[in-house]
């Protein structure tokens, strides 16, 4: 009997406190709390991850989820200023912003100095489900968090208008973004893959990554835009994806190549996970973050979950059941210097909240490849600039969090900031 009532209460703790032991968990490669790599930027591996509640709103059903009624700009607005403070240290976004800039002209060649007026920052945005201007339901990026962005750069960053390229050279900027960003800085670059209704078409430098093993017909062509620019910001979404399990910042540097508005008609080599025997192997997300004139080039990363999706097509949805989301929508943006500590932690939240998903299962491959750069277990030599250059040093941290309940890392410098 005592048995018995020892068992029981030993399984209701499970249950309330650790209710991931009892699900199904994916495969990976690298276990909880076994960091790996170096951590990138001026607090080397540090994640912030801001949640502000209420900033999304939409019931699921009714109109848009782009629509103003559904969202909240000023809570999209501290989430950005929240962000880059507490990742650089500062207390004030002008400060935080001027940092980050010394830190990245620092870190290449440059001198410590902060932006100068005629330098561009072009803002690779992720519109996969965008194949014209008009709204759609489907998830791309936020025009909240967009706007909001802009705005810090602008007023608090001092950035001139001029100076800042919105760009999706692979899918189409739609009206919400356009219209929201364009009514207040008019002076902004708005480059997409059709062109037209004020955005500017695309063009392409050909021939621009080499990849560092057989990739077949994968695109080698990358945006003049993203090439020509001084900075980079990678503005992401934070939603799974059937094939490599999750799309993150570094899937997002594939929509600046020279892809096929039509993803049937592009190559995707190298991008899944394997889940047969999970053997290592070269994964092409490695060359996008370590190419010079993409991740080697990208100042910020930034995840959007303000709504975060379950499918890479289609609507948001679910909304986000457990603690602290508590059956609303994610609410969040993930922000860091560091590429690969960044996915890391979108990662570990997407896996947190739908462990059953069916194609996480070593997804976190391309990670621990990046950083066990120059020697990664596959044994690929990573070399993704045309002009040859090797990869010799990690591309930044990686590591899982013990739990999603905890979410504690030990080389992962994450902090959790709810307003």
């Amino acid at each position: 009997m005592k048995r018995t009532i020892s068992l029981i209460i030993t399984l209701t703790v499970l249950i309330l406190y650790f209710p991931q032991i009892l699900c199904s968990q994916p495969k990976m490669f690298v276990g909880p709390n076994e960091p790996l790599g170096k951590g990138i930027g001026i607090t080397p591996g540090r994640v912030v991850w801001i949640h502000n509640p209420g900033v999304a709103k939409w019931d699921g059903d009714s109109g848009l989820w782009v629509e103003d009624r559904w969202n909240c700009q000023k809570k999209a607005d501290d989430m950005i200023r929240n962000a880059i403070t507490e990742l650089t240290g500062e207390k004030k976004p002008a400060k935080a912003w001027k940092a980050l800039f010394k830190d990245f002209n620092s870190t290449h060649n440059r001198g410590r100095r902060a932006y100068r007026k005629g330098e561009k920052i072009a803002i690779k945005l992720n519109m996969n489900n965008a194949l014209t201007h008009r709204d759609t339901i489907e998830l791309n990026s936020s025009p909240f968090v967009t706007l909001a962005l802009v705005r810090s750069l602008v007023y608090d960053g001092g950035i001139q208008q001029g100076d800042i390229i919105i760009c999706e050279p692979s899918r189409a900027i739609t009206d919400s973004i356009y219209n929201k960003c364009h009514r207040e800085f008019p002076g902004i670059i708005f480059i997409d893959n059709i062109g037209g209704d004020g955005r500017l078409k695309c063009e392409y430098y050909e021939e621009q990554i080499k990849y560092s093993a057989d990739n077949g017909k994968l695109a080698r062509g990358i945006a003049k835009c993203i090439v020509d620019a001084d900075y980079l910001i990678n503005s992401a979404l934070l939603k799974t994806h059937k094939g490599p399990g999750i799309t993150l910042t570094a899937k997002n540097w594939y929509g600046a190549t020279d892809i096929n508005l039509i993803w049937r008609r592009n190559g995707h080599n190298n991008f899944s996970a394997d889940k047969k025997h999970g053997k290592p192997g070269y994964k092409t997300f490695v060359d996008f973050m370590g190419h010079k004139d993409l991740g080697g080039k990208c100042m910020l990363f930034l995840i959007d979950g303000t709504y975060g999706s379950r499918d890479v097509n289609g609507k948001p949805s679910p909304k986000w059941q457990k603690p602290p989301f508590n059956n609303e929508w994610c609410c969040s943006i993930i922000v860091s210097q560091d590429g690969v500590a960044c996915d890391a932690v979108g990662l570990d939240m997407l896996v947190g909240e739908w462990p059953k998903f069916g194609s996480f299962n070593f997804c976190d491959e391309y990670l621990r490849e990046a950083a066990t750069i120059p020697n990664p277990p596959s044994g690929t030599t990573y070399c993704p600039d045309k002009n040859g250059t090797v990869l010799t040093r990690p591309l930044g941290i990686m590591e899982h969090w013990n739990n999603p309940t905890e979410r504690k890392y030990n080389g992962i410098d994450l902090i959790y900031k709810k307003l």
